[in-house]
Formats: C-alpha cells, structure tokens, sequence
C-alpha cells in the first residue's frame, strides 16, 4: 500500500531515520546522567580498598563529538582501552590522561602526595601499563554495572593503547557520546573519558529518555529475613593452599608413583584459605582430633593482593 509514494512500512519506520539522522540529545537522555553517576560512584567503591589514600571519581560533563576530534589532542599524553561490547556488536574506549595515570600509580603503591606530581614528559613504564591494565578491567565492570539497569551488556577489554591513532572503532568522523569523569586523589587529579559511539546508543534511546530509580519503599522484614536466612544456609567450597610450584610441562608428563615434589614451605608457613580463587585469609595448619586444622591467622590485605597481582602479570 502506498501513500505519497512512501508505502506504510517506510512510514512506520520515518521518525526512527529521522532521529538516527539527528544524532542523539544528551537532554532528551537523562539516564546516561545515571549511568555515568553510578559508574562514577562504583569506581570509587571499587578502588577504595586498593589505594592507601581516598580516590574520588565524579562526572565533569556530558558532551557529543567526533571520535577523532575527542583523542587527537591525546596523541602520547594518553593511554586508551578498547572495550568490545557483544551485545551491541561495537566497541567503546575509555581513555585516561597522563595526569589520571601518574596520581592513581602513586596512590595505589602507598604514596601520601608529598613530593611533587611527576612533570617529565617520557613514555609509559610497563608497571603504569600494567597498572593501567588492572585499572581497566575494574571501569569495565563498573560501566557494565551502571548500565545494567537499561541494557543487558557486558565490556570486554580487547587492548591497551598508547598511540591514539590506532583507536578504531569505526570512522574518525563517527559521532559518540563522551563523558568526562575526574580523579581527585593526592590533592591532585586526572581525567577519564569514556567515548560511547552513536550507533550504540541509538538502539536504547526509549530506555534513556526515562529515569530508571529504585523503589525507595521500605522492604517487607520477613521477607528480608528469610532472604538473608536462606544466603547464610548458602554453601560454598573452601580450599587450603599450602605452597604452589611452577614445572614444565615435560616436568610433569615425567611424574612417577611415589616420587616426591618439594615445596618451599613449613610447618610454620601461613596456608590461603580461598573460595572461588579469590584468597579470603591466612591461616595456620595443625591437627585437631587426629584431623588437619587451619585456624585464622590474619584477614587479607586486599590492597597488596591487588598490586602483588599487577607485579605478576
């Protein structure tokens, strides 16, 4: 059926071509506000146990432009992460100035902002890299997090880069939305910006013309009871480790029955008490009953198995 030479289904689909064509309005979506926010908020919490000083991330700006304007004035004062969102079939980049990387180094291996921020123009070192790494995949989680009110989507780090050339993730003149998040740490600071392509975004501009919030009613106590009684009955598996040794693999195809391996520990050696690989604490082995024992010795230091984690990648 035609009507002025535009049949019904092209008219059903017009007013989406026309947004599509007008690019999107950062007014008409308030909830990227949200969702930068709740990114924001869960970067703080997420790095708040690993640096010795408080980190706070808040959002500086909401703006469009052309990817290729956005990084140009980054080209080797910026490292940049593509993260590959399968959902949405695109990638999207979070990129961090030299200033953000300098402060969050010093500020996660101890330093209490008393000598002065590092003023030399030099390239990365490969622990800021790895660093920045580790850093990386936790924005990751964090900007799946906020997002996950609104849309079903996971980040997956592909690469870290440098030289702001190599950032394709479409064409230079593509329009995106990039949002300014600022580090406050060690009385100084960096900038984050997050750059999420149009095309993207497109697809979920229903969902974020509206504000999705909480329901702020008071929750049903025995209701809460019963949930916090059944996750408490929640049975997990605990695993004891001792000491661990690394062998080739021709090493290993060579074991035979009763051969003997030898570990560098003791007695005396404190035992990770772990669950799901992630170490909970240490522990002291003994016998109880005719049975082996652990009892808790000392809780984790979560902030030095961050940066043993980094020192071993």
């Amino acid at each position: 059926m035609m009507m002025d030479g535009i049949d019904v289904e092209q008219q059903k689909r017009l007013p989406n071509y026309l947004l599509d064509a007008a690019g999107i309005s950062i007014d008409r979506m308030p909830m990227l506000n949200v969702i930068f926010d709740r990114m924001a908020a869960s970067c703080t919490d997420s790095l708040q146990p690993m640096a010795g000083t408080p980190c706070y991330f808040s959002v500086n700006g909401i703006s469009n432009g052309r990817v290729g304007d956005i990084v140009k004035d980054y080209e080797g004062n910026a490292v940049a992460a593509v993260l590959y969102a399968e959902q949405w079939d695109t990638r999207v980049l979070i990129v961090l100035d030299r200033d953000f990387v300098f402060t969050m180094v010093e500020a996660l291996f101890g330093s209490d902002g008393a000598e002065p921020p590092i003023d030399v123009e030099r390239s990365f070192s490969n622990i800021e890299l790895r660093v920045v790494q580790a850093l990386f995949e936790r924005f990751a989680k964090s900007l799946q997090s906020a997002f996950a009110a609104t849309s079903d989507v996971t980040f997956r780090l592909e690469r870290v880069e440098t030289a702001m050339a190599s950032l394709a993730i479409g064409r230079s003149s593509n329009m995106s939305i990039c949002a300014n998040i600022m580090l406050q740490a060690l009385f100084r600071g960096g900038q984050m910006f997050l750059i999420i392509p149009h095309s993207a975004l497109n697809p979920l501009r229903q969902k974020l013309a509206h504000v999705v919030v909480s329901d702020g009613r008071a929750s049903d106590p025995n209701w809460r009871g019963q949930m916090e009684s059944e996750v408490q009955r929640t049975e997990v598996s605990l695993s004891a480790v001792l000491d661990e040794c690394v062998l080739s693999l021709g090493e290993v195809a060579q074991f035979k029955v009763g051969q003997v391996i030898e570990l560098n520990a003791t007695p005396r050696t404190l035992a990770r008490l772990e669950n799901n690989n992630q170490v909970l604490f240490w522990c002291q082995i003994g016998q109880l009953d005719g049975y082996y024992a652990m009892q808790v010795a000392d809780p984790v230091d979560q902030k030095r198995e961050f940066v043993d984690d980094i020192l071993s990648r």
